[in-house]
């Protein structure tokens, strides 16, 4: 199975919990810190259209314009389509692709890159909604691995604006308490 269809498995398994948010949900706090579920959301939006403009183009021209609207769902489902639609393409794995200020990667990095978004933000969706999250085992595996790659240095996360500090977990938790404690996220969070 190919990281892209991990990543496709696992946007599977969001849509199910996204497409229940209701308007008033669109306020609550996230494990992200100083963000709500509309601005998790928008980011997501954001994030799988820049990816498909990216892979389109080379490059993507804004990473952040992700509108909501008066349909939360809709526009993520939109946004989606869009990502898999970009991806689904033949030779898609082999191009140079350009994403945000990162850098320039492979198709096949770039597909990783997204499967961590995907499996980290179904996780921060969840724990919002304090629902079920079911993520595809192998999904995690792969999202781990990669995970595994990031640097680690707190002031060169804070500078790049990617992850929080690492939060520790021990070696017997979970693969997928491993990859949130790596993104800087605590498996412990709830909603207060």
């Amino acid at each position: 199975m190919t990281t892209f269809d991990l990543d496709r498995q696992s946007l599977l398994v969001l849509d199910p919990i996204v497409s229940k948010i209701t308007a008033a949900d669109l306020d609550r706090p996230t494990p992200c810190t100083g963000w709500t579920l509309a601005d998790l959301l928008r980011h997501q939006v954001s994030e799988n259209r820049g990816f498909a403009e990216a892979a389109r183009n080379g490059s993507a021209k804004d990473w952040h314009s992700g509108q909501l609207g008066e349909d939360a769902y809709a526009a993520y489902a939109a946004s989606v389509t869009d990502y898999l639609d970009a991806y689904g393409e033949a030779d898609v794995a082999e191009r140079q692709i350009t994403i945000s200020t990162f850098g320039t990667f492979p198709g096949t990095v770039v597909i990783a890159m997204h499967l961590v978004d995907t499996v980290a933000h179904g996780w921060d969706l969840a724990k919002t909604l304090d629902v079920a999250y079911d993520p595809v085992p192998e999904a995690v595996h792969a999202a781990l691995q990669f995970a595994l790659m990031i640097p680690t240095d707190p002031k060169e996360r804070v500078e790049r604006g990617t992850f929080a500090p690492v939060v520790p977990v021990g070696p017997d938790e979970s693969e997928l308490d491993q990859f949130l404690g790596l993104l800087g996220r605590d498996p412990q969070w709830r909603v207060s």
